[in-house]
């Protein structure tokens, strides 16, 4: 078994800080600024109960799609990952997978949360299981390892949750006046998706009852989603989401929305070209509505879902068996950005892509849409699922500051279920002030600390903070 000493020197305080001036930036600079985590899957019941785990099991791996997929791959069984085998046996199968996961970011993602939230500094593996388990485990049931005090000690100050229009937002209600702010986040995906009728009729159907009425026809459904809008803006919200594998920008009119909606309402089965417009008319609406509040709309694209059919048979959507998708993605967003931007009802916007081959593309599509009105009004997002890790970190930085202004970028994201993945952010502040470091170190920039240094606590904190309003 490594030494305590090998954990040590391997994730020391210098990880990942390749220079002296990279440890500059980042002890100096970044280390110490709050977090603003503007677009996370934390279920706010939990937060508004400040709930307490049990176990490290409930807290790390219920619910955590990543860790399942190492599993998988590493040959444990389904009855370890989502099934119903006991936590601590649960966390024994974890604790064996780790030392395969080396070069996986799963692998220094565990033990950054090992020592940020626990002062563990053993390396995991089936040896050190069981202590480490009972260690974290008897430091949850002490009240300083709440939902809401494991947030206050990795100074997160907002973040943002992803909910549907139907949400009553009780939980929001609950947190309000918390030292913390948490929004909600408009996520109207289910609100478009027509590709099913039964399924979009039953989410109509729960609209109806959430907005206490009956939508006769298309005008009336709009009004529900309306209503359901400016209800999340009276409780704080001041983000959209969207997760799609593309945009949709089909031509179409009022008159062909209407027609589509009512031939679904009566069970009817649409043809793709009907699905299409639809999906592009509801966009449309969505974005000005978003314009018309000073929301920030985010686009999430390119995310194939459900590609094994037995498992989603079995285990449900969101338990890993998503992958990168191959969807043409610039012609259609260019067109949907216009169509709002010509009326000039396009809002800040943020889009980010999961296919690393459209890097470049999305750099370029955000800088045809500022247009001086507000500081990076168009975004191109953080490395985002697939694309978290310190080579989709890197290259996204590269590339935002090749065709873009990185000193203008809204900085890090956890999109997680779990209260311990905001060391996400110290991973990504050392591999920006390593890249910054480096590019000092070489001669390409000014040994000018003072002014990148501000330029990193931008992009940690502040660029955030005034771009969403906080």
């Amino acid at each position: 078994m490594p030494s305590i000493e090998t954990a040590i020197s391997f994730l020391s305080e210098d990880f990942l800080l390749q220079s002296e001036s990279a440890r500059i930036l980042y002890h100096q600079y970044a280390k110490d600024m709050p977090i603003i985590d503007y677009h996370n899957h934390l279920p706010p019941d939990e937060m508004a109960a400040d709930k307490q785990f049990k176990n490290l099991t409930q807290i790390w791996l219920y619910g955590d799609h990543y860790k399942w997929r190492a599993m998988r791959a590493n040959g444990v069984d389904e009855s370890y990952c989502t099934g119903t085998q006991v936590d601590r046996e649960k966390f024994r199968k974890w604790a064996e997978t780790v030392p395969y996961t080396m070069r996986n970011p799963l692998y220094h993602w565990t033990h950054l949360e090992l020592q940020r939230y626990f002062d563990i500094h053993e390396l995991l593996n089936a040896e050190t299981a069981d202590e480490i388990y009972d260690r974290a485990t008897e430091q949850l049931q002490m009240p300083a390892f709440s939902a809401m005090n494991l947030l206050r000690e990795m100074h997160v100050k907002a973040l943002c949750t992803t909910d549907d229009p139907c949400d009553n937002l009780a939980h929001h209600h609950a947190l309000q006046g918390s030292d913390i702010l948490v929004l909600p986040a408009f996520r109207p995906d289910k609100a478009m998706n027509v590709d099913h009728p039964a399924t979009f009729n039953a989410y109509v159907d729960r609209l109806e009852q959430v907005c206490n009425t009956q939508f006769k026809d298309f005008d009336a459904y709009l009004e529900g989603l309306k209503q359901r809008h400016d209800f999340f803006a009276l409780m704080g919200c001041k983000v959209s989401d969207h997760g799609l594998e593309q945009i949709y920008a089909e031509d179409y009119t009022e008159a062909d929305l209407r027609a589509i909606f009512g031939k679904i309402r009566s069970g009817t089965t649409l043809s793709q070209a009907e699905i299409l417009q639809f999906k592009s008319g509801m966009l449309v609406y969505f974005g000005i509505w978003d314009w018309e509040k000073g929301w920030v709309q985010q686009y999430h694209l390119g995310a194939l879902r459900n590609n094994n059919t037995r498992a989603l048979r079995t285990l449900g959507p969101d338990t890993g068996w998503d992958s990168i998708g191959d969807f043409e993605q610039g012609r259609a967003l260019s067109k949907f950005l216009d169509r709002l931007d010509k009326n000039n009802q396009l809002a800040k916007t943020i889009l980010y892509n999961l296919n690393p081959r459209d890097n470049e593309l999305m750099a370029t599509m955000a800088g045809n849409f500022n247009d001086g009105t507000v500081a990076g009004k168009v975004q191109w997002g953080s490395g985002w699922w697939f694309l978290d890790q310190k080579d989709g970190m890197e290259k996204q930085l590269n590339t935002l500051s090749n065709m873009g202004l990185l000193s203008q970028f809204v900085g890090m994201l956890t999109d997680s279920r779990s209260f311990l993945s905001f060391p996400r952010h110290e991973y990504f502040r050392r591999i920006l002030c390593n890249l910054l470091g480096q590019d000092i170190e070489n001669g390409e920039l000014p040994r000018d600390y003072e002014w990148i240094g501000k330029m990193v606590q931008d992009i940690c904190y502040y660029n955030a903070k005034t771009y969403f309003g906080f």
